[in-house]
């Protein structure tokens, strides 16, 4: 099987990818390690890999398959290391990072991914270094659409370990890591863009 037949799509991607990268801009470091959990596709990796040469990006994800994906996406992109096994709840493997990256996880995940996440982040990064989070959250219990609403409902029917989580509890499972309040960007979609520092 080729390269290319390993490749995944996801249109989600595709749509948010730039106004993620937009935001990313002011908070990324000039240069050093983005460790990437639960990289899904690997389109987000290749496309900040090309917008931040100086920057090295680890990808991660549990899923063997999604990890071929990465790799066939990340093929001859010199600044992208191979795909990382890593389960946000369990143990994570022995990395560094400058930066901790999470895009859609949250939500599509058991409540111990997200402890994991932040287990891990605080103990790889050192005090300034972001945690970057992107999707779907409540605001003080509400949805912040109607679609929200709909996604969040879908998502606990596939899985009850699933769903649009509260933001404000998500940072408070940051505060006990270690970390301050969220730097809260609005974005397209009625998802938002959080970034942690500790």
């Amino acid at each position: 099987m080729t390269s290319s037949n390993l490749r995944r799509r996801a249109p989600a991607a595709a749509r948010n990818r730039d106004p993620i990268l937009a935001v990313l801009r002011g908070v990324l470091p000039p240069q050093g390690v983005v460790l990437e959990v639960a990289s899904g596709t690997g389109e987000h990796a290749l496309h900040f890999a090309q917008a931040f040469p100086d920057l090295v990006f680890q990808p991660s994800d549990p899923d063997p398959g999604a990890r071929g994906s990465i790799d066939a996406w990340a093929a001859g992109q010199g600044n992208i290391r191979p795909a990382l096994a890593l389960d946000a709840a369990g143990e994570w493997p022995a990395v560094a990072a400058d930066a901790v990256l999470c895009i859609n996880m949250i939500h599509i995940a058991p409540w111990a991914a997200t402890l994991g996440l932040m287990r891990g982040a605080a103990a790889l990064l050192r005090p300034g270094a972001p945690l970057v989070l992107y999707g779907p959250y409540r605001r003080n219990g509400v949805h912040t659409a109607p679609s929200n609403a709909d996604f969040d409902a879908d998502l606990r029917r596939r899985n009850p370990e699933w769903g649009v989580r509260d933001l404000e509890t998500v940072a408070a499972e940051a505060a006990a890591r270690g970390f301050g309040a969220p730097e809260v960007h609005e974005m397209p979609a009625n998802n938002l863009l959080l970034v942690f520092r500790r």
